[in-house]
């Protein structure tokens, strides 16, 4: 059995089943997404649907909890995420709700390894670390503290393990390969591509986006 992480999907149905295709994937397979599999992108339903049908395993993103937000009745949520909440059936918001921070894959290869979506602050044991912290992490900055921003040395160079992290979020910096970390958010709907992680071997396997779905900022 192998294990297939995937980066952000953000919606792209066609890519993300494009990209199950190229792995060749059996189906005692099992698949991971690193979360953000919705919003900006043109079929969030979609995304949702297959995985749960499929049996796929996610980490919450921080778009996945904004779309919860607005589900649980907060209006404050910027309007894309509405609709994206709109449009989710029932049983794919309670599978979305019940998507954990961070996922413990076990001994796979060499190492643990573990999937986050934003990352974790190095130093700070794993069930200290904050959840806007977990969903939303992108650098450590020059006075040591966690940051959204890319201003920073990117958390990942700075995360010792022991367990080896695959996480998201990142897509300005796009594809990372660090000592104990890998990054996969490769900027699918920003016209880029989609890349899986491929366990225990350790491929890369990437598709091309169809199209820019929405713009990188």
């Amino acid at each position: 059995m192998r294990t297939i992480i995937i980066g952000d999907v953000h919606g792209c149905l066609d890519e993300l089943l494009a990209l199950v295709g190229k792995t060749r994937r059996d189906p005692r397979d099992r698949i991971v997404l690193v979360g953000d599999l919705v919003a900006k992108g043109p079929d969030s339903p979609g995304v949702v649907a297959w995985a749960r049908e499929s049996g796929a395993d996610a980490v919450l993103g921080n778009h996945d909890a904004h779309v919860l937000r607005v589900a649980a009745g907060d209006h404050i949520v910027r309007l894309p995420h509405r609709g994206v909440a709109e449009s989710l059936a029932p049983a794919d918001l309670d599978w979305l709700r019940a998507r954990p921070l961070w996922l413990r894959l076990g001994q796979l290869g060499d190492r643990e390894r573990l999937v986050v979506h934003g990352g974790f602050v190095p130093g700070v044991p794993l069930d200290e670390q904050e959840r806007d912290v977990v969903l939303n992490l992108r650098s450590i900055d020059a006075d040591g503290r966690p940051s959204k921003k890319l201003d920073g040395t990117p958390w990942a160079a700075l995360w010792r393990g022991p367990e080896h992290v695959i996480f998201g979020h990142d897509a300005v910096r796009g594809l990372q390969r660090h000592p104990f970390a890998t990054g996969l958010d490769t900027g699918c709907v920003y016209g880029n591509a989609l890349t899986a992680l491929v366990l225990p071997d350790g491929d890369l396997v990437s598709v091309p986006a169809a199209r820019a779905y929405a713009p990188l900022r």
